[in-house]
């Protein structure tokens, strides 16, 4: 007769705790229990919901990731030696700033002087050159260099130095 006692008590202490966790006020047992189904699939639905939010904001992210790293990588520069002191000159980059201004005076500051070009502003900043150096020590990855440094510059970031290697008048 304890034992019946002891579950009656057990089971009682139970179904408070179940009452309080699932917000019911029901005193029946099967009212409870469908009051706690009831809430395990709101919880259900709230946790798929927010699951949802987190694949769509995961997504977002990795989209502005994407596009961001496409805006850095937007400058190229490619050079090829095409004779003794002569380079093919390759620039590209997004369109804006004094890009032609600045390319031109880096080729004047490494002695190249320029044949043929051919410049398009239309989908961003693009210059195909023929260049010929002054002195045959010019390296392709020195006006490669010379080049990413010149349209990386911004416009209120002008040398004060000027150098004179070329032309001695």
């Amino acid at each position: 007769m304890a034992c019946r006692v002891q579950k009656r008590i057990s089971l009682r202490r139970k179904l408070r705790i179940v009452r309080v966790l699932t917000c019911s006020n029901s005193a029946k047992r099967t009212s409870l229990v469908k009051s706690t189904v009831l809430r395990l699939y709101k919880l259900k639905l709230a946790l798929e919901t927010v699951k949802r939010q987190y694949e769509n904001l995961l997504a977002t992210r990795r989209e502005f990731i994407s596009q961001s790293n496409h805006v850095k990588e937007n400058k190229d520069v490619k050079i090829e030696k095409v004779g003794a002191g002569t380079f093919m000159v390759r620039v590209t980059s997004e369109k804006g700033g004094d890009n032609l201004v600045s390319i031109l005076e880096a080729f004047d500051e490494m002695c190249l002087n320029v044949q043929q070009a051919r410049v398009s502003c239309e989908n961003g900043f693009s210059l195909e050159a023929i260049a010929v150096a002054e002195n045959q020590t010019l390296d392709v990855r020195d006006i490669t260099e010379a080049l990413l440094k010149a349209i990386g510059k911004q416009s209120g970031e002008k040398d004060s130095q000027k150098f004179d290697k070329c032309c001695d008048l």
